[in-house]
């Protein structure tokens, strides 16, 4: 199918231009070191990953806080919950994610491809990610991958994140395009949800994370296995 009259692309980050799963996991299992907590399995970080670090902290700490071994202690020392912790977890995140960010972490094939192509026939492009503005900015100029992009929003760019439609509609101001002009690239239902709401159209990856559900449940105009597909939707 084509996408005739698009006039601007906003790309998601992690999971569809990036595979992140490895510095989320360097740098979650530093910081629960560092508060005596077992470590996180990759399979829990695909899962969890998507809605800004605030969520994944949270949701992380949880699940670590949950386990049996730690569940019990925790019976007797009031001061391992999630509230208690969030302030040292999100400092040692912090500081772990910015010393190791792209470290452990690879770009997906196809994307420079596909979004270099679509830079030259000269479509306006933005990165917008729920991963804090300055981890973004960071990596993708460690991917190399910052010159295709006009404007670069995260999850601290505006008072709201994805899937709530804010942060499209303000990006697509900044473009100076129309939502229904404007198509959103992503990986998950956040993306897909929030494009629906802002009046954008949506194209998804197969290979992202989408929280461990099947991508293709989520609907879409497209489907595609790796971003150098995308230049010929666009005609």
């Amino acid at each position: 199918m084509s996408l005739a009259g698009i006039q601007a692309v906003i790309v998601d980050l992690d999971g569809t231009m990036v595979d992140t799963l490895g510095d989320f996991e360097v740098a979650l299992n530093r910081s629960l070191a560092e508060l005596g907590l077992p470590g996180v399995t990759r399979a829990l970080v695909e899962r969890t990953v998507g809605k800004g670090s605030e969520h994944l902290i949270r949701g992380v700490l949880a699940h670590q806080l949950a386990l049996p071994e730690v569940k019990g202690a925790g019976q007797a020392c009031p001061a391992l919950s999630v509230d208690a912790l969030y302030e040292r977890a999100w400092a040692a995140y912090q500081r772990h994610y910015l010393a190791i960010n792209g470290q452990f972490s690879e770009v997906y094939p196809g994307v420079r491809e596909g979004l270099q192509a679509l830079q030259q026939r000269g479509f306006a492009m933005a990165c917008l990610t729920n991963k804090p503005l300055a981890f973004a900015v960071d990596l993708l100029q460690a991917k190399g991958l910052d010159d295709l992009f006009v404007r670069v929003f995260g999850g601290d760019s505006f008072e709201r994140k994805k899937p709530d439609p804010l942060p499209l509609i303000k990006t697509c101001e900044a473009l100076g395009t129309a939502p229904g002009r404007t198509l959103m690239v992503g990986d998950s239902s956040n993306d897909a949800q929030a494009a629906d709401a802002a009046g954008c159209p949506v194209v998804l990856v197969t290979y992202g994370y989408n929280h461990g559900e099947p991508i293709r449940a989520t609907p879409a105009r497209a489907w595609l296995d790796t971003l150098a597909d995308l230049p010929a939707l666009l005609v």
